[in-house]
Formats: structure tokens, sequence, C-alpha cells
């Protein structure tokens, strides 16, 4: 019996030493994040997923990070790097969930960036599945702040190229912000990003 139970609070201290790992690991790579270091706190984020293979986060901030530096990025042979590393991240949580709407939108984003950075050969080709995918994540999650606000932005983007009107999606970064504000994330490192942006949005649209 005493075997069982040292057997036991074993397994329970492996486990909460797992999970101090985990977060400790998860912080320090939000910190080289917010310092700008996005390649270390890219790196950290993908050896923490390659060691806790049961969250979905490490990955989805592998893309997230590679992603929005790409946004950033002018020179193609960069371009290619970071939204390949981005796409095989996300590659990974995706084929265990196609119905996550937080990968969905990320998804959505890899693909904005290649139009981003070159409307001509990839607008095109890559809008309507774009669209096809903020479709589906808002059936998933309507109320999700990101979901609202991703496509009312990729909507906007649409409508200023070619011309037409952009109120409607304004009405829906409107919703977004009022989304941010009762939105809670499911984890102390789920996806909370994006209200600075629609702030940043409304001001455009007024």
């Amino acid at each position: 019996m005493t075997k069982i139970i040292t057997t036991i609070a074993f397994f329970i201290c492996s486990l909460v030493s797992a999970q101090g790992q985990f977060e400790q690991g998860m912080g320090k790579a939000f910190q080289l994040w917010g310092e700008g270091k996005n390649t270390e706190a890219s790196d950290l984020f993908e050896r923490i997923a390659a060691a806790e293979k049961t969250s979905w986060l490490p990955n989805y901030y592998v893309a997230l990070v590679n992603t929005t530096t790409a946004f950033r990025t002018k020179d193609k042979d960069q371009m290619n790097l970071l939204l390949s590393k981005a796409q095989k991240a996300l590659d990974i949580e995706m084929d265990k969930n196609p119905n996550n709407a937080e990968l969905l939108v990320m998804q959505a984003m890899i693909h904005t960036a290649w139009i981003a950075f070159d409307p001509m050969t990839n607008g095109q080709k890559l809008s309507g599945t774009v669209m096809e995918l903020y479709g589906k994540a808002q059936v998933i999650a309507p109320e999700n702040p990101r979901v609202v606000f991703g496509k009312a932005e990729f909507e906007i983007g649409g409508a200023k190229f070619w011309g037409t009107d952009t109120k409607p999606m304004c009405v829906q970064i409107e919703k977004a912000i009022g989304l941010f504000a009762t939105f809670k994330p499911e984890t102390p490192f789920s996806p909370k990003w994006g209200l600075e942006r629609a702030l940043e949005a409304q001001k455009n649209c007024k």
C-alpha cells in the first residue's frame, strides 16, 4: 500500500513539475517576444511544442510570432522562411484539431500575409480561401473577437482595393471590440490579442 501511495505521489509530483516547466517556458517565451527577440521566442515555443504534445498553444505561438514578423518583412526569401515555419507549426495542430477557431484564424492570417506581400499574385488565389476560413471559424465560435475582427479587417482590405463601402465591416469591428470586453480565455496562455488592432481599425473607420 505504501508503495502504491509513493508511486501516486511521485506521479502527481511529476505532473506538477511538468506543468511548472511548461508554464515557466511559456512565460519566458512571451518575455522574449515582448522584448522583440522574435527568433528566440519562436525557437523556445518550438522546443516547448516538441516536449508538450498535448497542448496546441506552443505551435500556435510559433505560427503567430513568425506570421506577425512576416507582415513587416519586404524580403521574399525572409517571407518564405517565416511563413514556411509558421505553416509547418500550424499544420501539426490543424491535423489534430481542424475545428479550432483560433487555428483557423491563424491559417487565414498566414494567407493574408502572403496576399499583403504580393497582392497581384496571391490576392485572387488566396482571398476566397481566407473568407472560407473565417466563415468556418464564425460557425464554430461566433463570439470569438478575433474571428469577428479578423474577418472584418480582411473584408475592409478588399473593399478599399475595389472601392466599395466599408461601413458594414466597421459595424463588425465595433462588435468585435464589445466581444473583447467579455471574452474569457480558457487558460492563462490562450490567445487574447487583438483589441489594440481593433481599436486602431475603429479609428480608421471614423
